[in-house]
């Protein structure tokens, strides 16, 4: 894979072919591309690429998501951004020494997955 454009599918075989650094770089090469400034360049690029390779697995319920999404009217890369958004939140609470609900995360985030609009995403 020599680039990678968050606007556009991926071909799922190819991208998980794909080394998981080299992913990662891709992904940060498309915004320093771009001059998309970031506060943390590298933990933007990997939440692209966790929400990247969900859909390349076929996760039923973060393809769906994008695909509501962008019917919605977010752009493919808006669209990652509101679910990889979802995910930074899910795995911040993760982290936070009083969480007690590591057993029930992934299904709590599908959860989320399914209640996300571009509305309520763009509200923060």
């Amino acid at each position: 894979m020599d680039s990678y454009d968050p606007d556009t599918p991926r071909e799922s075989d190819e991208w998980l072919q794909t080394d998981e650094g080299e992913r990662i770089e891709l992904v940060s090469s498309y915004h320093r591309g771009k001059k998309i400034r970031l506060p943390n360049a590298q933990l933007h690029a990997v939440i692209h690429v966790i929400v990247e390779n969900q859909l390349a697995l076929g996760e039923e319920v973060v393809v769906e998501t994008l695909a509501r999404l962008q019917a919605e009217g977010l752009s493919r890369h808006d669209a990652l951004h509101a679910i990889g958004s979802i995910l930074a939140g899910d795995v911040y609470e993760l982290m936070q020494e009083t969480s007690d609900a590591t057993g029930d995360a992934y299904p709590r985030y599908l959860d989320r997955l399914k209640k996300l609009t571009a509305k309520n995403w763009h509200a923060g």
